[in-house]
């Protein structure tokens, strides 16, 4: 039960991370369908960084430099979306799909490169970061306290105290509903359009280096992040846009991951002689089931996935 909890939690932050990301890109007005391909770029700095520091160094110091890193790789590569469909407007769901595809190639370009130079008969995709991997981790009796869980935490109370208690986060939302009306009374569109996603682009990234550390100490680059960047849509979405509600589903989707990983722990479980591919499946089972009920019911930002044209009304 331990191991369940301590996955759950670990997934949940992963999804709270980047699903707040999407929240804050769609209030924009701006779909980032690209937060998988960012995810897997923040993952990339991250895993580097784990790679190539002093694990000698306080614990405090490598958390803080591996989630900076991520933060830059994940905002770098969100730029390539801000100024493809803030700048030149092209179609936002075709940029994300893009980014998504191309994220992988180029992490495992890197990879395959830096360690070929390192050893010329190594052409792996994958980066260990066994040793600096232990900062990351506090044992608490038998349950491991992973620093990013309290990131995600202070993210989710963060991002709700900057959507509904700031300037800043009401401009933004204003922007994702009625840009035009927000343009007439002096607001930048373009300029909220650009945080909205540079912001998605920040969390995503720490979102990708938390989900390939979760669980294992080297990762191969060639695997993306099997899929969780569109699992943190369908948080998103079931979320309602809102922090708290976020909150909520990732809890309930990191559930189902989580067993997914630990479901051999279980006796019961392992008595139903139920393959572990349908235990694989269904985090995303699951996500199809809730969207089908609760899509209907969903209010997204009116003016999301629209250009902002400043000379339309």
């Amino acid at each position: 039960m331990v191991l369940l909890l301590t996955y759950t939690l670990l997934f949940a932050s992963v999804l709270i991370l980047v699903a707040l990301g999407g929240c804050f890109s769609e209030h924009s007005g701006v779909i980032n369908l690209g937060l998988e391909g960012i995810m897997v770029m923040g993952a990339l700095g991250g895993a580097l960084t784990l790679k190539y520091i002093n694990p000698g160094l306080p614990a405090l110091v490598i958390v803080l430099a591996v989630v900076v890193v991520s933060v830059v790789t994940g905002v770098i590569y969100a730029t390539l979306l801000g100024f493809a469909c803030i700048n030149l407007k092209a179609d936002q769901t075709l940029v994300g799909t893009a980014l998504n595809m191309l994220s992988a190639a180029v992490a495992t370009v890197i990879v395959k490169a830096i360690n070929i130079a390192e050893n010329p008969d190594n052409v792996s995709s994958g980066v260990q970061y066994v040793n600096s991997k232990k900062a990351l981790i506090v044992k608490i009796g038998n349950f491991e306290f992973n620093w990013f869980m309290l990131i995600a935490f202070l993210a989710l109370i963060c991002s709700y105290i900057v959507l509904y208690k700031t300037k800043f986060g009401l401009r933004l939302m204003a922007c994702g509903e009625h840009p035009q009306a927000a343009d007439s009374v002096g607001i930048n569109v373009y300029k909220m359009r650009w945080a909205g996603v540079l912001i998605s682009g920040m969390l995503a990234g720490i979102g990708g280096i938390v989900y390939i550390t979760s669980g294992v100490s080297e990762w191969k680059f060639e695997n993306g992040v099997a899929g969780f960047g569109f699992l943190a849509l369908a948080v998103m979405i079931f979320g309602q846009w809102k922090p708290v509600n976020i909150g909520l589903a990732a809890l309930l989707f990191g559930f189902f991951r989580a067993l997914s990983n630990v479901y051999s722990g279980f006796d019961f479980l392992t008595a139903l002689n139920i393959p572990s591919s349908v235990y694989n499946m269904m985090p995303y089972v699951i996500s199809l089931i809730v969207l089908a009920f609760t899509s209907s019911n969903s209010r997204a930002p009116k003016a999301e996935g629209i250009p902002y044209d400043k000379g339309s009304r």
